[in-house]
């Protein structure tokens, strides 16, 4: 399952689907929607978000586990240093492994500081370089200590994300190779919104992977891509959200279709954010598909 997953990354197309789970004691709704729409069916795998804005959500190891166990396709489950010091976030990945949830998306994670619950903390022993050191020495037979396990992990495969735009596009490539170098197969960026954006963040990787290529080392790009479809969706990514650059022009047409009413407003977002897939995909067929478990959009945004 995984290998396959691997091997369209690298040689192929290569569609995955974000999953957020909910703040709820269940995942099987958002399962249930997604056969519904046959989602399944169009998509070479899934991810399952990890408490992102560190609000309490429904565990993402437990519910990659519940997508896989449904659909039979990989999923990429995200774990983040924030919640964890490195016992439990080994300890985690032990269980997993056992479970076959082994695509891990390794993040730092948003601040404790902006969480729902009141007074917390995050962890933050490390970066999420810590994590996918701990992958590489578990791919290796033993623990980050190197204390070899009773009974070896199954392959994991690390996956890493970067952001999508910067004023200095070094800085982006130097991140990128930080993480090549710690062991991340796929780096995910941030929504793209504009064609040259994504030929630049391409140079970027093949740069990165050029400068890793002497400890054998390298990674796929894989575009992220978020549908807007409102205004204010736009202008808040544009403003509020590092790593993100929204075309002045999209902000614009968004602005004088939500002028006519929302059905108009809806058409013109879907109709950018469709045309923009349609150019990554022309241009380098490896896409991260994120709509905030809006997954009607994502079905007529893939068929």
């Amino acid at each position: 399952m995984f290998e396959r997953l691997i091997d369209k990354l690298q040689n192929d197309t290569y569609i995955t689907l974000e999953t957020t789970p909910g703040h709820s004691a269940t995942f099987t709704q958002t399962i249930d929607k997604i056969e519904e729409l046959g989602l399944h069916k169009i998509v070479d795998g899934f991810s399952t978000t990890d408490n992102p804005l560190a609000k309490l959500k429904y565990n993402s190891l437990f519910a990659a586990h519940m997508l896989q166990e449904r659909f039979k396709k990989p999923v990429i489950a995200t774990m983040s240093m924030r919640d964890r010091n490195k016992i439990a976030l080994q300890s985690d990945l032990l269980g997993a492994n056992e479970a076959d949830v082994r695509a891990i998306l390794a993040l730092t994670g948003d601040p404790a500081t902006i969480s729902d619950q009141p007074n917390t903390k995050g962890v933050f022993e490390a970066d999420s370089s810590l994590l996918l050191d701990i992958i590489s020495a578990f791919n290796s037979g033993m623990d980050y200590a190197a204390k070899p396990f009773k009974e070896r992990p199954k392959q994991l495969y690390p996956f890493a994300v970067v952001n999508a735009f910067a004023k200095n596009p070094k800085t982006l490539q130097k991140k990128m190779q930080k993480k090549i170098k710690h062991g991340a197969i796929g780096i995910i960026t941030q929504p793209v919104y504009d064609v040259e954006n994504a030929k630049r963040l391409l140079e970027l990787k093949e740069n990165a992977n050029n400068e890793c290529c002497s400890e054998n080392k390298s990674a796929e790009l894989i575009l992220g891509m978020f549908p807007i479809t409102k205004l204010r969706t736009a202008q808040f990514l544009s403003s509020h959200v590092p790593g993100i650059n929204v075309p002045p022009c999209w902000i614009d047409k968004l602005r004088e279709a939500h002028a006519k009413g929302e059905k108009e407003e809806y058409k013109v977002g879907f109709e950018l954010s469709k045309k923009l897939f349609e150019e990554l995909k022309e241009l380098h067929p490896k896409i991260h598909l994120m709509t905030a478990n809006q997954f009607s959009i994502a079905k007529d945004i893939l068929v």
